[in-house]
């Protein structure tokens, strides 16, 4: 003790309190907390990091430092008697939510220490994503499980209710409910144990609810069995309650009694008890329910004793699998520690853990939702269906997540497991065995991203069940070969051909068509592991690869129910605001080609992509056989292996050059505000996917300038719509917005280096700063902060810590690479590179300005006025992708019309060139009955629950007159009458389902 700085002792007290003081365990955290200590990353002056000063600081790193300990010393992670992370939590007085949303920033700053202590893999170790994403989960799940509940059970009697029932059954009434959750918390232990997953998790808690039906006395029941709503499906015999579950929560009938299976097993193995069937017993409330096939047990939950045993049986079983696994003690959603859990979500960055049930006015804004602008926002009728079907379910994120499952279930799983005829022909077209070469590719890379218990060499947590797993690798399968074939139907469209040899040999073009649908897959069933972008690791492609697929897949795939669009939109959103820029990706192989001023960086410091690994190299990873499969031919190995060496060289420049990045937009300054155009069409994926470094093979400098073209744009797009969340929020002028996104398009042109392992948000602050400064706006950095954690992508660590490597920026005295605040940044790097640009972009702006305004007028009419001479770039014209409210006083929206109107429309020309909004009688009958049918709507004049008096009625003759709008026109102009417009922005109504639950 006498050795111990004031600090040390304070962590000394703090170990010795929790339950389980360890010596072992001691000196490793201390031996932690000096060494953080001694690299100044826990200050004894105070500090902003964990939303407090002094000793709420102090308890956020001895959190954090007892968790890493507890999680990455070696044998000590699954010991005995171990710290859990609510007692760590319990003794630092901290809530579950603050620990999650810190967590991020204080692995970043610890992470150098961390990986000198523990190694390179350290946060796979750790586990940080996987933990809390099991508690989002949870989150949901608790909210689920108490709802269904309180619509078969009584929870609370008023007086004089049920006077029936005994005292000792009134006291114990809540313990029913928590006998529900600690047995749903034991089936996630043993049978969930290597895989967690939303699905099978809801099937569980929907199974425990069945079993709960038959054995929770009567007098507790808040329902009939003659509820034709709860239970829908009946027969001879009576009620089908396994039926009726499925139907009303849309659990797969046939994964549902297997989960049942495994719950009385449960209660045979853990409870003690003995099963019979329900057939051979004599249960008189009961009666009304067929009972064939079902499992009852005696003395289960009959009176309060066997309750209060059973409990404490759950209880003690619990407490021995917690201290072996040592993470989240679950119970705590039932326990309802509300100082324990915390307020609010994890959202807003950290984890957005809202489904369906979020507000479509917030989603006006591609910003404020997944789903990005750079994809098409289609909606199938398949879709829209499964999220309709059931109108008694509440649209929950669950819910939503059981829906969408049911889209795979009863879409997806049907198809046949290799390829069709038709996609069997495109793919012998290309080769004799370019058919084999795709079966042998799908499989190995599927098992590969799927692995079991039997072929996985990765760590315990990223073990699945073998059952489990060959269940989604049958399923990612079918999706891949069905969107595959829609894929070469549409390229052999766009180019004119019938043989697709150049696309179907190419190696990443498969295997990003492979990880997008495995992503789906994990997507749906809302999988805790092998969270994104794991799967780009396991198939050997990068972000940049990914990218390039998304639109198309989600354009091919007319089925694709919202969630999963909304879910492969915000993977693409991911992708292009940061992860395409790391360090290993393709973008800079083809980078240097198309650039080859920025060659010597990305050598130097090692950011090109290491080589594709060939497919037996995949395979011995992973430990896959290749028994049974087709032999890959040593031809199509040569093919694969072309063009992936790392050590990529710049040719010259064989085409002109589209954006010369060198030229200064001082001496040029017709070029300095020259922006590349928006054109997000699709790139043919023959050509997105061509090698740069292969002339011959398609690619080359062309190919490589296309690419980075496209990506470009994409940028420029989604720069957009954060610049203009910003803008809104700051309450600047469009002249500011402009301008700032001016500065962005020539820094991304210009200075692209600057983008290079860091965030767009990072230099989309660093712009708004830098226009304010020279503009003299009275705008500081800490209200453009404080604005931008209002956004919904906002994470503290894009502005505490940005990346510097001090040897690229000329720095003297300072060498090395490290993390510093978004100030620093802006100080030491931003200004320095982006002066000249900053003061261009400023000068003609203020030119432009002056220059358009209106001269005297000296016109008789007084309509003459003065054309404005050229300006920087206008800002984006950004599409309004998603639903938007139409009146602020009542819940009607419009959204994008569905592709099947789409088409409907486009085939027949010699009718109505637009579409009324809404459905009609018939399939699009008169657009003048149809208007006035909706205004007599919106008016109140035909019978319904919503009263829509104040919106005005529009004339057939102002609606004709909308077709000649230019398509680019103001999209924040208010809708305020039932719209018409062209086929190229088609809507329909909407009416929004704001539940949750």
């Amino acid at each position: 003790m006498e050795d111990l700085s004031p600090l040390e002792v304070r962590f000394l007290q703090l170990c010795k309190s929790l339950p389980s003081f360890d010596e072992n365990f001691y000196t490793q955290s201390m031996d932690l907390l000096k060494e953080i200590r001694k690299n100044h990353l826990l200050p004894d002056t105070s500090s902003s990091i964990g939303g407090g000063e002094g000793e709420e600081l102090e308890m956020f790193w001895f959190a954090f430092i007892l968790y890493w300990v507890r999680r990455l010393s070696e044998g000590y992670s699954g010991k005995a008697n171990g710290v859990s992370l609510c007692q760590i939590l319990r003794a630092t007085k901290l809530t579950i939510v603050e620990f999650f949303k810190e967590m991020p920033q204080f692995n970043l700053r610890a992470g150098s220490v961390l990986v000198k202590l523990y190694g390179e893999d350290w946060e796979k170790k750790l586990e940080a994503k996987e933990l809390q994403m099991n508690f989002v989960h949870l989150s949901l799940l608790s909210k689920y499980y108490k709802r269904v509940y309180g619509e078969f059970f009584l929870s609370s009697y008023a007086d004089g209710d049920k006077k029936n029932v005994s005292a000792s059954i009134k006291g114990n009434m809540s313990n029913y409910q928590r006998f529900g959750w600690l047995l749903f918390l034991a089936l996630r232990v043993y049978a969930f144990r290597r895989f967690k997953d939303l699905v099978a998790c809801t099937n569980g808690l929907v199974s425990i609810l069945a079993i709960m039906i038959l054995h929770v006395p009567p007098c507790l029941r808040n329902f009939s069995t003659h509820d034709s709503k709860l239970f829908v499906r009946r027969g001879n015999k009576g009620v089908d309650l396994i039926g009726s579950l499925c139907n009303k929560y849309d659990t797969s009938e046939d994964e549902l009694r297997k989960t049942m299976d495994k719950t009385n097993n449960l209660i045979v193995q853990i409870l003690k008890k003995k099963p019979c069937l329900l057939s051979e017993c004599k249960i008189e409330h009961l009666e009304g329910i067929d009972t064939d096939g079902l499992t009852y047990f005696q003395n289960l939950m009959e009176n309060s004793s066997s309750l209060c045993t059973s409990l404490d049986t759950l209880e003690k079983d619990y407490d021995d699998a917690l201290r072996n696994k040592g993470e989240l003690d679950e119970r705590v959603f039932v326990n309802e520690e509300e100082n324990l859990l915390g307020s609010g979500g994890l959202s807003g960055g950290s984890v957005n853990i809202s489904g369906a049930k979020r507000k479509f006015d917030a989603t006006a804004s591609p910003a404020k939702t997944a789903t990005s602008p750079l994809s098409p926002p289609t909606a199938s009728p398949i879709s829209c269906n499964f999220l309709c079907d059931n109108v008694g379910v509440a649209a929950t994120p669950v819910s939503t997540t059981m829906a969408t499952a049911k889209w795979l279930r009863t879409v997806i799983s049907p198809l046949p497991s290799e390829p069709s005829s038709e996609l069997e022909q495109i793919l012998s077209s290309a080769g004799r065995e370019v058919f084999n070469h795709v079966i042998r590719r799908a499989r190995i890379i599927l098992r590969a991203i799927f692995p079991d218990n039997t072929s996985d060499n990765t760590q315990s947590a990223n073990m699945m069940d073998s059952v489990w797993a060959e269940e989604r690798r049958e399923e990612a399968l079918k999706l891949y070969y069905r969107v595959l074939e829609a894929m070469c139907r549409v390229e052999a469209q766009i180019l004119h051909v019938s043989n697709l040899s150049s696309l179907l040999t190419n190696e990443r073009f498969h295997r990003c068509m492979l990880a997008c649908s495995a992503e789906l897959v994990f997507a749906t069933h809302k999988t805790v592991i092998m969270l994104f972008p794991a799967v780009l690791e396991r198939t050997g492609i990068t972000a940049f690869d990914l990218s390039k697929v998304i639109e198309s897949f989600v354009r091919n795939e007319e089925t694709l129910p919202r969630e999963l669009r909304r879910h492969l939109n915000s993977l693409e959103e991911r992708l292009l605001e940061s992860i395409v820029w790391e360090k290993g990706s393709s973008l800079y192989n083809s980078l240097i080609v198309a650039r080859p001023a920025f060659s010597s960086e990305v050598n130097y410091f090692g950011l090109l992509a290491d080589p594709i690994p060939s497919l037996d190299t995949v395979a011995a990873h992973n430990n896959i056989s290749c028994r049974g499969l087709p032999p890959l031919s040593f031809l199509h190995k040569h093919d694969i292996s072309q063009g992936q060496s790392r050590d990529v060289q710049s040719p010259k420049r064989i085409c002109g050059d589209h954006l010369n990045l060198s030229t200064s937009p001082v001496k040029d300054p017709k070029l300095a505000f020259k922006s590349p155009k928006l054109n997000l069409s699709p790139l043919p994926l023959q050509s997105a996917f061509a090698s740069p470094t292969h002339p011959n093979l398609g690619g080359g400098v062309a190919s490589a300038e296309m690419a980075i073209n496209v990506f470009f744009n994409k940028i420029v797009k989604l720069a957009a719509v954060r610049i203009n969340g910003l803008v809104k929020s700051l309450q600047l002028s469009q002249q500011i917005r402009e301008t700032v996104q001016c500065l962005l398009q020539q820094i991304l042109s210009r200075r692209t280096e600057l983008f290079f392992r860091r965030h767009i948000d990072q230099i989309i602050l660093c712009c708004f700063y830098g226009v304010a400064k020279i503009s003299q706006l009275s705008l500081t950095f800490k209200e453009i902060i404080h604005a931008y954690r209002k956004q919904p992508q906002c994470k503290p660590q894009i502005f505490r810590h940005v990346f510097i490597d001090w040897s690229s920026s000329h720095q003297n005295g300072k060498t090395g690479q490290e993390h510093v605040d978004i100030i620093s940044f802006y100080n030491e790097i931003f200004v320095p590179s982006v002066k000249s640009l900053l003061v261009a972009v400023h000068s003609a702006s203020a030119t432009s300005k002056a220059k358009q305004l209106p001269e005297p007028n000296h016109n008789i009419d007084g309509t003459g006025k003065c054309p404005g001479s050229p300006r920087p770039p206008p800002f984006p014209s950004l599409p309004d992708l998603s639903p938007k409210k139409l009146s602020p006083a009542h819940n009607v929206y419009v959204s994008p019309l569905r592709s099947s109107k789409v088409d409907a429309l486009i085939t027949l020309p010699s009718k109505s060139y637009y579409a009324c909004v809404g459905e009609s009688t018939r399939a699009y009958q008169n657009p003048s009955k149809d208007l006035t049918a909706i205004n007599n709507h919106l008016n109140g004049k035909v019978n319904t629950k919503l009263d829509f008096d104040n919106v005005a009625i529009v004339s057939d003759s102002l609606v004709s007159s909308s077709l000649h709008r230019e398509s680019d026109s103001d999209i924040s102009a208010p809708i305020t009458t039932a719209a018409a417009t062209t086929s190229n922005s088609l809507l329909e109504f909407k009416q929004s389902n704001n539940t949750s639950d």
